[in-house]
């Protein structure tokens, strides 16, 4: 028995050891986080019931040269369900939770229903409707006035009072999770100054995510508004001139400034599509024609517009004079081969300007026998073509081929025969519009000024390496254009001055424009420099895809200038009053 019994003691004593060695370990533990771990677990429970929320700022505008708004931000009113900690949604918020829905038109699916009921249990908010119209907002605001379960916030969204007005230039802004942002344009390029400055909001939540009050912790900071060159009148008569079905582009710019008035490329986009979900169909459907591309800055075969750099090479390197003279039969041989000129049956005898003003290409032939490709390039390139105009936006060079230039790339010699091409703009020849644009331009100033689309930008210039007898023989001819030549029906707009270049640009083999699939038929080019009395001169260019011949091209120019005539007369008027 006393064995039993000291062996019991023993057992008790080893039991309270380990409970007391337990109890230690468990105050120790405590002491260890209530008091070591204390800063550390406070500040844990601090982000718990603490959250910081971003607050957006206002987007700066986009201007035009005379302060019209292109892209600016309208008030939206959205209507949500705010919960209030109800574990089931009662007969009354039912009730409302219907009738809301029926006066915003939105009918209560199982996701609405699912999305109410949770906000309603954890006292957080849902979307309802967004963008509801002032009727609709008169209706909620005048049924559930004081009901704490419809909130009404009003936010502010990307707008773009003129669609796809200038859509290429102004750009668009979408997003992919919660904060937009610029994607194209000036809305991409200028991201950081049309966005501002974020604020932040801290919120404290209970532990089911109630919201308990707020503060602002950063104040948000509006954005910069950025004022562009695009005068809206002109971009307005511009958009117009060119019919929808049409893909092109055209472009107005300033030749002593490189202030671009208006840029149209076709077809383009209404930019307030990205500001929602697009749904597949949709957008498959959306670019087929390619409307995204900025067709200013796309290249092409520059055609007759090249003439003029042609001219100028022949003129300043005597092969001919102002004086020349030559006669079309409607082609000339070389190496026992026949070159055509459009003219088949053949102008007859032809001075240089009117050479020009028919466009007649056995004058620019015969110069191709006497001229270097390289000295053709070298000419190209004074004129800034095959060179990027340094236009902020993303642009390709274009393309001026030499005989090292064929060589590296394909591997062969440069033909005699190619120069036959090359001198009429054929051949490997790559420029954009906007460079043709720039070339025009320096015909009329003596210099090459890089075109600009913001107001703040500063006028850049080099002078252009041509003779000034040159530039003003070349200004003759395109004045031949106009009077005389494939221009004509610009001739009778009174109250202008017009010189002008048209040109057609193959893309493709006779065989398949005969076809008669129009993706195989020229472009259309038409360059001038226009003024309207006392108005400063402007410049045009307008490329049209393939439409078969250049009268289209003066079609949409003639429509053009007789809109920016009318538009000019009332701005007259509109001052003298």
């Amino acid at each position: 028995m006393e064995s039993i019994a000291r062996k019991t003691i023993k057992k008790i004593k080893i039991i309270g050891a380990a409970y007391g060695l337990l109890c230690l370990a468990i105050v120790g533990r405590l002491i260890y986080l209530q008091i070591y771990l204390n800063k550390d677990f406070f500040d844990r429970s601090q982000h718990n019931f603490l959250r910081t929320e971003k607050v957006s700022s206002r987007r700066g505008n986009i201007l035009d040269c005379n302060g019209n708004l292109l892209a600016t931000n309208r008030p939206i009113t959205n209507i949500y369900w705010q919960g209030t900690g109800n574990r089931y949604l009662t007969k009354d918020q039912q009730e409302a939770l219907t009738t809301a829905t029926m006066l915003l038109a939105r009918e209560i699916d199982p996701q609405l229903l699912n999305a109410v009921k949770y906000a309603e249990r954890t006292a957080k908010e849902t979307l309802l409707a967004s963008d509801v119209s002032f009727e609709q907002l008169s209706q909620i605001t005048e049924t559930f006035a004081g009901n704490e379960n419809i909130n009404i916030q009003t936010q502010l969204k990307r707008c773009y009072p003129y669609g796809q007005l200038a859509s290429h230039i102004i750009g668009y802004i979408s997003t992919m999770n919660t904060d937009f942002a610029g994607k194209m344009g000036i809305e991409k390029m200028f991201e950081p100054d049309l966005r501002g400055q974020q604020g932040s909001l801290l919120k404290m939540i209970n532990s089911v995510g109630t919201h308990l009050y707020s503060q602002e912790v950063c104040k948000a900071l509006a954005g910069q508004d950025i004022a562009t060159t695009l005068d809206l009148s002109l971009q307005q008569i511009a958009e117009q001139a060119i019919p929808d079905e049409y893909a092109g582009t055209l472009i107005i710019m300033d030749p002593h400034d490189g202030a671009l008035r208006a840029i149209v490329s076709r077809p383009s986009f209404d930019p307030s599509i990205f500001l929602d979900p697009i749904p597949l169909d949709k957008w498959q459907l959306l670019q087929q024609r390619q409307p995204f591309l900025n067709r200013a800055l796309c290249c092409y075969p520059p055609a007759s517009p090249f003439k003029l750099v042609t001219l100028s090479a022949a003129l300043e390197h005597n092969i001919i004079t102002p004086d020349s003279v030559t006669y079309c039969r409607g082609f000339t041989r070389f190496r026992g081969r026949k070159y055509h000129c459009a003219q088949r049956l053949g102008h007859g005898a032809l001075g240089i300007q009117e050479a020009v003003a028919q466009s007649c290409n056995i004058l620019f032939f015969e110069i191709a026998k006497r001229l270097s490709i390289d000295i053709l390039a070298d000419y190209a390139h004074r004129f800034g073509l095959g060179e990027k105009t340094n236009i902020i936006f993303p642009e390709p060079a274009g393309l001026i081929p030499t005989t090292e230039w064929k060589k590296r790339t394909k591997g062969e010699r440069w033909w005699p025969g190619e120069n036959l091409s090359a001198v009429i703009g054929q051949s490997y020849l790559l420029v954009t519009p906007l460079q043709t644009a720039r070339m025009i331009g320096s015909i009329f100033t003596g210099y090459l000024v890089t075109p600009r689309i913001i107001q703040a930008e500063a006028v850049v210039y080099q002078p252009l390496a041509i003779k000034a007898e040159t530039r003003r023989f070349l200004k003759k001819t395109m004045k031949a254009v106009v009077t005389q030549g494939t221009a004509q029906r610009l001739n009778k707009l009174t109250d202008l001055k017009i010189y002008a270049k048209t040109g057609t640009a193959q893309t493709s083999s006779l065989e398949k424009q005969e076809s008669g699939d129009p993706q195989f038929l020229e472009h259309a080019w038409l360059a001038c420099c226009f003024k309207h009395k006392n108005e400063k001169p402007l410049i045009m260019v307008l490329l049209v895809e393939n439409v078969g011949s250049s009268k289209e091209a003066t079609k949409i120019a003639k429509k053009f200038l007789i809109a920016y005539r009318t538009h000019v007369r009332q701005q007259e008027s509109i001052i003298q009053k």
